[in-house]
């Protein structure tokens, strides 16, 4: 899979198919457009090619407002696309010029003219342009101008509830990871470095990993105790997730993610690992002392070998 971030003159296409947008999470509403546009261009000859943005459009348009976490950062979106079988991913600079470009501009003089687009998947609710003013009737329009095709996917629900980014992010937000990873089709993650901690954990039996998340603008879980897979140099561990401010031991100003990882004794310090989510156990709670913290520790514990038993 190329990856391109400037379209320059040298660069070609094959009669591309395409589809549009931000893709955060890639979820499986996302997977649906992608998979039948990379069959579509492999019966056809064709290049499937995926068109989104760098940095998202709203920290563009709205910098001083702009508070949206992601889901994904731009390595974890492009090996999820690459895992689709997409031939192109073009990872557009979003500018304040760009974000000027009608609907016809961007299509006129981008999508026909720069990239020479033969067809055009686009989800059920998609608008692009300035001011948001393209939809699929207006695109379906240009392609009649232009000489491409439109095709329009389904909306794709989970339980009757219809999936999108934004649900995602509220549902991770809220906790309720079990409802992101349906959504996703897969759990939800959070890659960061393993740092340095006071080591409290140790001195009660519970050595945990302290992780600093490499992406500033990367979503967390509301605080609280997660069942957790973590992978560190493609092994995968078992797990419990606390995400918190510690008010038993030293409430902190700030939020710290530690891990405990079953039946582990490696020294990771400055590794990468990933945490993949998968059960929310309960909420963080200040204990009256270490002997109760240490009791509600072995109680998540149990929670979480029981939930992988039973998973095995």
């Amino acid at each position: 899979m190329r990856v391109i971030r400037q379209i320059t003159s040298d660069i070609t296409f094959n009669k591309p198919i395409l589809t549009l947008g931000t893709f955060d999470g890639v979820h499986i509403g996302h997977q649906e457009i992608i998979k039948s546009l990379v069959e579509r261009a492999k019966s056809q000859n064709k290049e499937s090619v995926l068109f989104t943005f760098d940095p998202h459009p709203r920290k563009v348009l709205h910098p001083d407002s702009y508070t949206t976490k992601l889901i994904d950062s731009i390595p974890e979106k492009l090996k999820k696309l690459e895992m689709l079988g997409l031939d192109t991913i073009v990872l557009y600079p979003f500018t304040r010029d760009f974000s000027r470009l009608s609907a016809m501009e961007f299509v006129r003089d981008i999508l026909v003219n720069q990239i020479c687009v033969s067809e055009m998947h686009i989800g059920y609710d998609h608008h692009f342009g300035k001011n948001r003013e393209g939809s699929f009737s207006e695109l379906t329009e240009l392609g009649e101008i232009y000489g491409f095709e439109v095709y329009q996917t389904a909306a794709v629900s989970q339980d009757e509830v219809t999936v999108s980014s934004t649900k995602i992010r509220k549902a991770i937000l809220d906790g309720n990871v079990e409802l992101a990873l349906n959504m996703l089709g897969q759990p939800f993650e959070v890659c960061g470095i393993v740092v340095q901690g006071n080591k409290i954990g140790r001195t009660i039996g519970f050595p945990t990993a302290n992780i600093h998340v490499l992406d500033s603008e990367k979503i967390i879980p509301k605080n609280g105790i997660y069942i957790v897979k973590v992978e560190i140099e493609d092994k995968t561990y078992e797990g419990v997730m606390s995400i918190g401010n510690r008010p038993t031991i030293e409430e902190y100003g700030f939020v710290t993610l530690e891990v405990f990882i079953f039946d582990f004794s490696q020294d990771i310090y400055g590794k990468q690992v990933t945490i993949k989510f998968l059960q929310y156990i309960r909420d963080e709670k200040r204990f009256d002392s270490l002997d109760e913290l240490k009791q509600k520790i072995k109680d998540d514990e149990t929670i979480a070998r029981s939930y992988f038993t039973a998973k095995r």
